[in-house]
């Protein structure tokens, strides 16, 4: 949460160096790890009239055309901006500004959080592990997490509704399952077009929702080969389709490549909350989805799923390329 990660062969995280600290040292100079030259070769779209879909959840209760709208985003972007949501704005901004206060903590404090080498991602430990201060994180944390996990839920409902096969089986899935939460900070970095915040990759989970702390744009998703940056929409969520969805909805439903990009001269930050299945359930094409063309995805154990998506480094869309059948 407070850091940079680089994972193992064997899906454990071996920590680096602060990345607040690194950048705050002034050198100029830029670890050989964050490097990315292939950047400057990827085409970034330059028209800002082209973006993500804006869906108005109140509207998805009242009106067909939304529900469309919906199903259009979810088959042809992957990607949506989810206003009117219902989550109280005093919420989202409290999670915000404690969010803040955290992060200008000294590094020593933050670093009684960080994961321990050979550990697990700070969102899979104990609730006990999550900061004391400022004094109101952990109530604000888990009021915010609670909201998102009904936002979630009532966002599966309406996606079952338009593939057509039964909202409760989709919803029992979730609702048993697990939520976690990443904190995210990107540095300013005077040489932003040679790095990069998060590489690019598709959410190896079923459903995410960001938040943006500041407006600063930071987040591209990857469409017809070319990256395109997403303009937050103040107060939105932005919604994104995980891999597991895709599988489930046997490819109807997109997944789709996105990266972080970092500014020049300006902090990111964000919150990302990801939201997957019980322990219990079978990733694989949901059965009414595969009656008439057959299942494109494998079928595998939710521990089978993980120990493969953990083993890996981020990559792409590796895992769904994993999970596709041969033809």
């Amino acid at each position: 949460m407070v850091g940079e990660e680089m994972s193992t062969e064997s899906g454990f995280f071996l920590p680096v160096e602060n990345v607040q600290a690194l950048a705050s040292n002034n050198s100029g100079e830029i670890p050989s790890r964050y490097l990315r030259p292939e950047l400057q070769s990827e085409e970034v779209l330059a028209d800002e009239s082209i973006q993500i879909p804006t869906i108005d959840m109140r509207k998805l209760m009242v009106a067909e055309d939304e529900m469309g709208k919906l199903h259009y985003a979810c088959k042809e972007w992957g990607f949506f901006q989810l206003i009117n949501h219902g989550v109280a704005e005093e919420v989202i901004e409290k999670m915000k500004a404690d969010l803040q206060e955290f992060f200008k903590l000294p590094l020593k404090e933050k670093n009684a959080y960080a994961k321990l080498p050979n550990g697990v991602e700070a969102s899979e430990r104990n609730m006990r592990f999550w900061p004391q201060e400022p004094t109101s994180f952990r109530a604000t944390f888990d009021k915010y997490s609670s909201e998102l996990q009904k936002v979630s839920i009532c966002l599966l409902e309406l996606m079952a509704k338009n593939l057509k096969v039964d909202p409760g089986q989709l919803m029992n899935m979730f609702e048993k399952g697990r939520q976690q939460i990443r904190m995210n900070y990107y540095p300013p970095c005077v040489h932003a077009s040679k790095v990069i915040g998060l590489t690019p990759h598709s959410d190896i989970c079923g459903l995410t929702l960001l938040a943006q702390v500041n407006e600063v744009q930071g987040l591209q998703i990857k469409k017809n080969g070319k990256w395109i940056p997403i303009r937050p929409v103040p107060g939105a969520f932005i919604v994104n389709i995980g891999d597991i969805l895709e599988i489930m909805s046997n490819g109807e439903y997109k997944s789709i490549e996105h990266r972080a990009v970092v500014n020049p001269e300006t902090e990111r930050l964000s919150i990302a909350a990801f939201h997957s299945p019980s322990v219990e359930t079978i990733i694989g094409p949901l059965p009414e989805l595969v009656k008439e063309n057959g299942a494109i995805y494998k079928s595998v154990s939710r521990e089978e799923y993980y120990k493969f998506a953990f083993s890996r480094k981020l990559d792409g869309k590796s895992i769904i390329s994993h999970m596709k059948l041969e033809n």
